[in-house]
C-alpha cells in the first residue's frame, strides 16, 4: 500500500515505515502529524482523487528537525571581474510514516 500526498507545494510517494524529509513544520520531536491532502492511494486498487481522495489520511511521527548540506551557487562572468558566491541550506523536518488510512 502506498499513498501520494501533497505538502508545501511538493508531492511525496510514501508507504508505511518510510522516512521522508519535508519542509520545516515547527513541531516537537515524537509528536504526530496528519496529512489529509492525499492525491492518490493504492491498496490493491488505485484511488485517484479530484483533487484529493475523500477520507484518506497519512499519519506520521516527527523524528527531528535539521538543516541540509550547504549548496553553493557561484556565478562568474568571464573578463568582467564580476562574480557572486551564495550559499543555501534547506531547513527540514524528518518524519516517519506510521499509517495510511482510507
Amino acid at each position: 500500500m502506498y499513498a501520494i500526498f501533497k505538502n508545501g507545494g511538493k508531492q511525496y510517494k510514501v508507504s508505511e515505515g518510510d522516512i521522508v524529509l519535508l519542509d520545516k513544520l515547527n513541531l516537537e520531536p515524537k509528536s504526530s502529524v496528519v496529512f489529509e491532502e492525499v492525491l492518490a492511494l493504492f491498496d490493491g486498487a488505485l484511488h485517484v482523487g479530484t483533487p484529493f481522495v475523500s477520507g484518506a489520511k497519512v499519519n506520521a511521527e516527527v523524528i527531528n528537525e535539521g538543516r541540509g548540506k550547504k549548496i553553493i551557487t557561484f556565478k562568474k562572468r568571464r573578463r568582467k571581474d564580476s562574480k557572486t558566491k551564495r550559499g543555501f541550506r534547506r531547513d527540514f523536518t524528518r518524519v516517519r510514516i506510521t499509517a495510511i488510512s482510507k
